[in-house]
């Protein structure tokens, strides 16, 4: 078992799995709903690097591929002491629902209830980025961090 906390969220894709699954193991299709660039290299032990911005770059490494129904990496921050590269893993599960998908992504390992809270609320928001260009729409912007509170 993995220590830490875990995360659990699903959703619903218009797209087969065959069709979603190389928008997680293909770096241009990759970087059309998550962040700017991808660098990933889908087998066990394969690069897994994605900058969100120029600056901002989760990286870890692929465990498990099996296509087109699972996709398992490990993820943190470089540069972050709180969830550093490939500290948790991310495990992603493509299953058949009619015409659609049900995507299932399982985010363990995260330190801290505040990382767990932190990174389900980026996978929420990914997750309707990959659902609406899988689907062939477009993601939009990605909305802006909240404004910090002023100090008092």
């Amino acid at each position: 078992m993995i220590a830490g906390h875990t995360l659990r969220l699903q959703l619903r894709i218009e797209a087969t799995p065959d069709v979603v699954f190389p928008f997680l193991t293909v770096p241009e299709l990759y970087a059309r709903w998550q962040g700017v660039r991808a660098e990933l290299d889908p087998r066990p032990g394969g690069v897994f690097r994605v900058w969100m911005d120029a600056d901002t770059v989760a990286s870890g490494a692929f465990v498990d591929v099996q296509p087109p129904r699972v996709v398992v990496f490990t993820w943190g921050w470089e540069g972050d002491t709180e969830v550093p590269p490939g500290s948790t893993t991310v495990r992603i599960e493509l299953a058949p629902d009619g015409d659609g998908t049900t995507l299932t992504l399982e985010h363990s390992g995260l330190p801290t209830e505040r990382a767990a809270a932190t990174h389900e609320e980026g996978w929420r928001l990914f997750g309707s980025r990959l659902a609406a260009v899988a689907s062939g729409g477009e993601p939009g912007p990605i909305p802006a961090p909240p404004a910090p509170e002023d100090a008092p």
